[in-house]
């Protein structure tokens, strides 16, 4: 038992954090907002899975369409989501450094690439939605 060592009885220091501590600086608000909008994105893909349970009988699927609750969500949903997806691909060239060469990829074409996939995915998605109907 030569290694042990000596324990210290105390208290460690916590330093008080105020509950408005995101309130701080506009990259803490925009952090915290960001992170609110993800109940509207699970809320809205959840929407979206009782939608595609509901494909197979017209009269339900209509109904749930028709909600006056769930077209509200829908509107509250869209800019939460416009909002989140935003910020998630302006957030993209910090977290994920390309290399070509010895040089560094531009980050705005790295977030630039991320907007045109992005749009293209939705226009892939308009496009196939619109045949459909």
């Amino acid at each position: 038992m030569a290694n042990e060592q000596p324990t210290i009885a105390g208290k460690d220091y916590v330093r008080a954090v105020p509950n408005t501590w995101w309130l701080q600086r506009k990259t803490y608000v925009t952090f915290m907002v960001r992170e609110l909008t993800c109940v509207f994105v699970g809320a809205y893909a959840l929407f979206l899975l009782v939608l595609v349970s509901k494909a197979g009988d017209a009269a339900a699927f209509d109904a749930l369409l028709n909600s006056p609750v769930l077209i509200t969500l829908q509107i509250i949903a869209l800019p939460m989501v416009l909002f989140h997806s935003i910020t998630w691909i302006n957030l993209t060239p910090k977290v994920m450094v390309v290399f070509r060469g010895e040089d560094k990829v531009s980050p705005a074409l790295i977030a630039g690439v991320n907007y045109v996939a992005w749009a293209a995915i939705s226009v892939i998605i308009y496009g196939i939605a619109s045949c459909q109907g």
